[in-house]
């Protein structure tokens, strides 16, 4: 995983905290920020568990536990910490067997407006965002056409409107406070460390037998971004100095089919098409359709966009798993 950018060295010698550092994209952002030099303070509930990751990955940092299922604690952990900004990669729901409602309720929208109110206490010389906030593409719901983040949002699910609703108040509570934050709107990101049952684990796995791969028609079309560029654009959007940074699309712009999606990894990693069982599956009731994500705003904040293709990414993915 690469990490080259003026804006990433911005961070070298600044506390950060990141919160979330051992779910798949949030261990990647913990290990950009140690490799560009920050002071690192990582939130976990498992001690064991959180040194374990940043261990395996020779993230350095330090650990600090919590039960951020009670947003009020965010506060005597960062008041610990003093952190100049904070990653919030914390989420509940994505997961299919994350499907309690008052979790979900608690991480995704109880948890961000406290850490607008815990960074409100913190004084530092950073220039910087105080919060970069992770939300998702599951907000936007069922709203229509090229997507922009002034898009009335209408979710359908229970991760998407606890998703929007934590945004909404992350961002009242710092405007309020003048809390400097960005919420990066993600969409279908993949890479290694993903879960497995998702759909290039799954893909990945079927290439060490020889059975054949059963799958939906693959006709939905997603926003595939590599996690490798998520991670550059969160602490691109995090070194802006602005103060009203707001919603941000952080994807490609381009739409690909799942099944165009499969055919390149399979491709790479070298499952003969004849296995692909395209339409063995019907489409799960949750699966979101949209319409192509405008990134316009992206490239204007921060002069750039992210540019890793899905063969590179597989690829890339493939590599790290092979490696010692």
């Amino acid at each position: 995983m690469t990490s080259t950018s003026t804006a990433i060295s911005a961070y070298r010698d600044v506390p950060v905290a990141v919160l979330g550092a051992t779910g798949f994209i949030g261990r990647w952002v913990a290990r950009a920020l140690a490799e560009a030099g920050a002071e690192l303070t990582v939130v976990g509930r498992d001690r064991r568990s959180t040194e374990s990751v940043l261990r395996d990955l020779g993230i350095r940092g330090t650990v600090v536990t919590a039960e951020l299922a009670q947003p009020h604690l965010v506060h005597d952990v960062l008041a610990q910490a003093r952190p100049a900004i904070v990653f919030n990669l914390v989420g509940y729901g994505v997961d299919t067997s994350e499907r309690d409602a008052q979790a979900s309720r608690t991480l995704n929208a109880d948890l961000p407006p406290a850490i607008a109110d815990a960074m409100a206490e913190l004084v530092s010389d950073w220039r910087g965002q105080h919060v970069v906030h992770t939300g998702s593409a599951l907000e936007y719901g069922t709203a229509p056409g090229d997507l922009e983040e002034h898009t009335v949002a209408t979710p359908t699910t229970l991760y998407g409107r606890t998703k929007l609703d934590g945004t909404q108040r992350l961002h009242a509570r710092a405007t309020q406070l003048a809390v400097r934050a960005v919420t990066a709107r993600l969409f279908t990101v993949f890479g290694a460390g993903e879960h497995d049952g998702r759909l290039l684990p799954s893909i990945l796995a079927g290439a060490r037998t020889s059975v054949p791969i059963r799958l939906s028609a693959g006709t939905q079309q997603r926003d595939f971004t590599y996690v490798a560029d998520v991670v550059e654009g969160l602490l691109r959007l995090g070194a802006l100095s602005t103060a009203d940074a707001g919603v941000v699309n952080l994807a490609t712009g381009l739409l690909t089919t799942v099944r165009r999606f499969v055919e390149i990894a399979s491709g790479v990693a070298g499952i003969a098409a004849q296995r692909l069982e395209f339409g063995a599956l019907p489409a799960r009731a949750e699966e979101m359709h949209h319409d192509p994500v405008n990134i316009a705003r992206l490239r204007s904040l921060v002069d750039w966009s992210p540019a890793t293709t899905i063969e590179e990414g597989v690829r890339d993915t493939l590599a790290q798993k092979a490696a010692p």
